[in-house]
């Protein structure tokens, strides 16, 4: 069980110090009207990566998302994980919306049959449309974008700029690096009580909605 798993089973922050019960005003931002899961930003690799697993998780939260009806916000690309999980999202009845910068759209490609296709003039246009058409944000394996903008949601929710639900899907194990930098972060007195990190872990991409969901309804009654 990793450093942080007792308040990923409890609903909690993450908290360093290892303690379950934050208390305070800091236990959760501020309170909000009820965030209701319709559409998740899914960030993810353009390529493949060396395990099946990868591709394969992304297949089964295509599949879910789809009989779910939940939309599918995403970074465009019609190759790698991003490329395997919008065609299963398409391909089971679901809707998607491609986000994409003009420089990619010819270096990564985009599906013609995506439900909505937007094409921004930058990046950092790219991640402000993803994050506001989305009620829950999903972490598959990727590269050193897909990291920048986990990183980035992690932050903004820490510092109370939304309340929306984070899941990391540690597919294989792919994301243990990252999750053991956070504990040591903790560790050395770089994330405290004071403005804990919240979001979920799960090696099993079955579980992934229903952990965003989880996560919701904590943050309503918290």
């Amino acid at each position: 069980m990793e450093h942080f798993a007792i308040g990923l089973l409890t609903r909690r922050p993450f908290n360093p110090s290892g303690d379950t019960a934050l208390d305070g005003p800091h236990a959760w931002m501020p309170t909000q009207a009820m965030i209701e899961i319709k559409s998740v930003c899914v960030y993810c690799g353009s390529h493949d990566g060396a395990n099946p697993a990868y591709v394969q998780g992304a297949r089964i939260l295509g599949q879910a998302m789809a009989r779910e009806g939940l939309r599918l916000v995403y970074g465009g690309a019609r190759i790698g994980v991003m490329g395997v999980l919008a065609r299963t999202v398409l391909d089971h009845g679901g809707e998607v919306t491609g986000v994409i910068p003009k420089f990619l759209t010819d270096l990564e490609g985009t599906y013609s049959d995506v439900t909505e296709l937007v094409i921004t003039d930058d990046m950092h246009d790219r991640k402000r449309q993803m994050f506001e058409r989305a009620d829950g944000f999903v972490a598959l394996p990727g590269g050193i974008g897909t990291l920048e903008e986990l990183v980035e949601m992690m932050t903004w929710l820490q510092l109370g700029q939304h309340r929306k639900p984070i899941v990391v899907a540690n597919l294989a194990g792919f994301w243990q690096p990252f999750v053991d930098l956070i504990a040591h972060m903790g560790d050395e007195g770089f994330i405290t009580d004071r403005l804990p990190i919240s979001f979920e872990v799960t090696d099993r991409a079955e579980d992934i909605l229903p952990l965003l969901r989880g996560g919701v309804r904590m943050r309503d009654t918290g």
